[in-house]
This record gives C-alpha cells, sequence and structure tokens, in this order.
C-alpha cells in the first residue's frame, strides 16, 4: 500500500486526504497549526464562537457532491439554513436587501431601475447555463493542457473568456447600485470585474439561484465534518506538526522532515500556500522563480475584527456588505496602486442573527472584513485606526452606537497570514482568476520537476474559494489514481 503525506489540514487538503484514504491509500495528514482547518479556522471566547476565515456558505451542490462521493450527505454531519434575506448592502442613500428567491430579488432591482428586472433573468438564466458548464465540464479538468477549456459549450461562448463581466453587467445596467450588487461575486474570484472574463458570471448564479446558507454551529462545522469522515477512512491527522522540509532523491520525493524527524512516504502533496511548499525544497526542485511569483495577481488580504458586543444588534441581517463609498477606487487601491484604501468598502458578519448558538444570549457575535492589498505594511495603529474608520460607518449606516457594547476585539491582518498561513505576501484567498491565469495558466497541480510530488488549493487549479478547493483535492486524487490504477 503506498504511503501518502498531506501538508496541511485546510479543505483541500482534507478532501484529497478522503479521497486517497478511500481508494485504499495509507494517508497522513501534517498540519503546522494546533488545530486543523487551514484558514477556515476558528475562535471561541467567552462564550462567543468566530469562523476566523471563510463565512459565506455558496453552492451547496459541490459539498453534496463531496459527501456523496462517500456514500454520505451534508446532513449527516451538520444542519444548514438557508438565509432570507441572504445578505444586505449598505449604499449612502438606501439599502439593497437580497432575498432567498429570484423574484423577491428581480422585485428589488425593478424598486431602483425600471425594466432591470427582465434584464436581472435574462442575466441570471445565461450565469446559470455558464454554471453548469463551469461546474460539471470544466472546474474537473485538472489544468494540465489548453485543450480542457475547448468543448462545444466553451467554443460557442468564446467571446465570454474576452470579454470582462464589467462589460457585461454595464451593457444590461445603467445604476451604479445594480452594478456594485452583480459585480461583488466576482471579488470572491479575487481580481478587478473589469479583469474578470464574463464567463465567471456563473458566480451571480451561486449567489441568487442557488442563495446563501449558514451550517449550524459555523463554517468550521464542515471542516469538524471532513475531518471526522478522513478519521472514519483512516487519515491519520497530526497537528502542531509544522513540515521544514520535502525531501527528494534523484529526482523522486521520499516523504517530508517534520519537527526535525524524517517521514517517509511515496507521494507527497501539499495543500499549504504553493509558493512557501516549493520553499520546502532544494532550489534546483522548484518550478516557479520568485521573479514568477512576484508578477502574478493575488486576491486580496484583509484585515479581520472579531467582535464580541453585549447586546443584540438593530437594522442588520447575518451578512452586510457596506457599500456607501467609492467601490472602483477602492478596487483600484487594492490591484493597480496597492496601498491602505482610502475610503474601504467592508462587509460585516452577524452569524448570531440567525444561530443563536454562535453568542451568548442577548450578546452578538460580530466578524468584520476590509479587503485589502496583498503585502500591505501592518502595524497595530493602523488597525486601530481602520476599526474606528469602520465604526463610525456601521454606527451611521445602521443609526445606533455599539461602540460601548464591546466586550472584546481580537484582529487578524497581512501579519498573521503570513505567520499562520505562510501565505505568499499574506494574500487570504490565493491566486486571482484572470484571464492568464485561468486553468492549464495556473501552477501546477503536479510537480514538473520531481517525480511524486503534488500540490492542491487556492494557488493551483481550479482557484479561490472553497468549493474549488474541495474540487482541487479531488482532481489531485484523480491524477494519482489514475497514475497507479
Amino acid at each position: 500500500m503506498k504511503k501518502i503525506v498531506v501538508i496541511g489540514s485546510g479543505f483541500s487538503s482534507l478532501s484529497v486526504a478522503c479521497y486517497l484514504a478511500n481508494a485504499g491509500y495509507d494517508v497522513a495528514i501534517y498540519e503546522k497549526n494546533p488545530t486543523v482547518g487551514g484558514r477556515a479556522r476558528q475562535l471561541k471566547k467567552e462564550g462567543f464562537t468566530f469562523d476566523i476565515g471563510p463565512s459565506w456558505y455558496w453552492m451547496p451542490d459541490i459539498f453534496e457532491k463531496f459527501f456523496n462521493d462517500f456514500n454520505k450527505k451534508t446532513s449527516d454531519f451538520y444542519k444548514l439554513d438557508k438565509l432570507d434575506p441572504a445578505y444586505k448592502i449598505f449604499f449612502s442613500d438606501d439599502v439593497i436587501t437580497i432575498g432567498d428567491s429570484m423574484s423577491k430579488i428581480c422585485n428589488e432591482f425593478e424598486r431602483i431601475e425600471s425594466g432591470s428586472g427582465a434584464h436581472l433573468r435574462d442575466f441570471i438564466d445565461k450565469a446559470q447555463q455558464n454554471y453548469d458548464i463551469a461546474i460539471n465540464k470544466i472546474v474537473l479538468r485538472p489544468g494540465l493542457s489548453p485543450l480542457e477549456l475547448v468543448t462545444k459549450e466553451t467554443v460557442m461562448r468564446v467571446d465570454q473568456f474576452f470579454k470582462s463581466i464589467s462589460q457585461e453587467v454595464r451593457k444590461r445596467f445603467d445604476n451604479p447600485k445594480l452594478i456594485s450588487t452583480l459585480e461583488f461575486p466576482v471579488l470572491f474570484l479575487g481580481a478587478k470585474p473589469s479583469k474578470t472574463p464574463s464567463f465567471y458570471s456563473f458566480m451571480n448564479f451561486a449567489d441568487f439561484g442557488l442563495g446563501t446558507w449558514h451550517p449550524k454551529g459555523g463554517m468550521y462545522e464542515i471542516i469538524k465534518a471532513m475531518a471526522k469522515l478522513a478519521g472514519e477512512l483512516g487519515v491519520q491527522i497530526n497537528v502542531d506538526s509544522p513540515v521544514e522540509k520535502i525531501e527528494v532523491v534523484n529526482g523522486k520525493t521520499t516523504g517530508i522532515e517534520c519537527n526535525g524527524k524524517s517521514i517517509a512516504a511515496d507521494i507527497v502533496i501539499s495543500g499549504a500556500d504553493y509558493h512557501h511548499s516549493e520553499t520546502l525544497l532544494d532550489q534546483k526542485y522548484r518550478q516557479y522563480s520568485e521573479k514568477y511569483w512576484d508578477k502574478k495577481t493575488y486576491a486580496p488580504s484583509s484585515l479581520l475584527f472579531y467582535v464580541g458586543f453585549d447586546k443584540k444588534l438593530k437594522n442588520i441581517q447575518h451578512h452586510n456588505l457596506f457599500f456607501d463609498t467609492d467601490f472602483e477606487k477602492h478596487a483600484e487601491e487594492i490591484y493597480d496602486e496597492p496601498q491602505w484604501p482610502t475610503e474601504p468598502l467592508f462587509y460585516a458578519n452577524f452569524p448570531s442573527i440567525t444561530d443563536e448558538s454562535m453568542a451568548p444570549p442577548g450578546f452578538e457575535t460580530g466578524f468584520f472584513l476590509i479587503p485589502i492589498a496583498p503585502d500591505l505594511e501592518d502595524t497595530e495603529a493602523l488597525r486601530n485606526q481602520y476599526f474606528d474608520i469602520i465604526m463610525n460607518r456601521f454606527e451611521k449606516r445602521t443609526g445606533q452606537e455599539v461602540r460601548n457594547n464591546i466586550i472584546f476585539k481580537e484582529s487578524f491582518c497581512v501579519n498573521d497570514f503570513v505567520e499562520q498561513y505562510n501565505s505568499y505576501k499574506g494574500n487570504a484567498y490565493g491566486m486571482a482568476n484572470t484571464l492568464t491565469q485561468t486553468a492549464f495558466l495556473r501552477p501546477g497541480l503536479k510537480s514538473k520537476k520531481v517525480n511524486d510530488l503534488y500540490f492542491t488549493g487556492q494557488l493551483t487549479v481550479p482557484g479561490p474559494g472553497v468549493p474549488p478547493s474541495l474540487i482541487s483535492g479531488k482532481l489531485v486524487s484523480d491524477l494519482i489514481i489514475k497514475k497507479y490504477a
């Protein structure tokens, strides 16, 4: 039986470990932090529970498919609630509420721009077709060849790879609020809407068509479910186990060095940050130079705050977007002229509105996120300055005072992404899905220089986000199973 070592324990690592253990391999995971989950960890403090990483549950079909592959269902592990409304968007002069059905969302669009409801239905119908192609055809391919993108469906839509999502949206809608609402989901792909191919409108179908969900107990319930499944399949999970080196002899991996000890393996898979994973190799075995990594476009980093409030808050929903400043300008300050944003957009998440288990009775759990450029200077003073900026706006837009109700706040930013996740430049979501960084143009799943060394996760195929990470793990397992079948 071949022995496989997996570095890291995020979504992609747990996914690949489950698939390979299920196929009969001897699999062990080595995680540097004290708990599993990679970037999807949890903070528990004074009765409050925070997901410190991903907080949106989109594409429920992908999670369901993952568990179905092991004759399980998500409901065997956690309870899902569909959120209604899915989220609120605060503008300077209005609030848009995104309901849990197309008819509610169309009515809301119509309220803002006459005739936009019909345009939205057309747009989402097209987005749904793209979703079916993307999820059932394109993302299930391992990014080994440009020909993977050539199917009869994609050939008919080739123009959508050369037009941007921004052009597609602006062709149909005039109101800047509606434009921002439709451009927002591609920020999860890590690039400006003007640089993201319009084919990625499938994210809008994921948003409006499939809805926004919440696993009771928080997003960490998915990690717990996957770790439990991995354990049942025989995967050995080791925490507090930082990997110091990927060992190679005569161009073939022979295992890893962890906590100063050599651990033999026939195959090594790294779900850790790709750039960091390559630094664990001797120089001659690295596929990509520092120059290569430096030139790539990365998804944003984030300044995050985890805040415990001693009262229930008003006029908010589970998910809230504060777009009461200039969307374009903030995007430019992330991608074009990287700097701390002048007037940041931000996101606020209050899971205790939906799920009372997330906070003590009568209290509120608050998670605030400002997207920022990677590799920025990160100091305590800057974090505090930006907390004040968003709290002033939060109080103004929601018509309440909350600052005196803060029991505690903790923050997480660029330095923490680097220190805790070995994240390149402190990025939060991996490498952006721009046209020149799609599919076979991304760093490969399989090392070109070391036999039996593989990579999985957000910097490789298919891209950023939780559902793509689950798929990334499956793609790697397929390559290995096929090789040794």
